[in-house]
């Protein structure tokens, strides 16, 4: 479990037959699959919502760095794409940073505080799912 973190997040299909509505904490929002396969492509599909998660979070974590810093970082861009061949997973992060003030230093400590946000961290430990049914 991340430090600190303890919301509940749960997901139910409703309307359509892959439409799944998330609730996480007081929010709520839908994810769907492509036509290709079924879906109706009304929102963002599992993976997506995983990629996006990664590129939230890696910008946040950069910003927060920065802002306790001081230093000039305007904002950050995120590119997350997952290749996936067989048993093997392989995440590529393209982050670009603007601030036209920033030296070459406090890029490549970016670069290192990204490596350092919590979703980062989980993708890359080894992690244990357990499921239970419940009634």
């Amino acid at each position: 479990m991340v430090e600190g973190h303890r919301k509940e997040t749960s997901s139910e299909t409703q309307g359509g037959k892959y439409v799944t509505e998330l609730k996480a904490g007081e929010h709520t929002f839908i994810c769907d699959i492509r036509p290709k396969i079924g879906g109706t492509d009304l929102a963002p599909d599992p993976h997506e919502l995983l990629e996006s998660a990664l590129a939230a979070c890696t910008i946040i974590t950069v910003q927060l760095y920065a802002d306790r810093k001081g230093w000039p970082l305007i904002s950050t861009h995120v590119k997350v794409i997952i290749d996936k061949e067989g048993k093997e997973s392989h995440i590529q992060r393209e982050i670009s940073f603007k601030g036209p003030e920033l030296t070459v230093e406090q890029r490549a400590q970016l670069l290192v505080i990204a490596d350092k946000c919590p979703i980062h961290k989980i993708l890359m430990s080894q992690m244990q799912i357990s499921t239970v049914v419940v009634d």
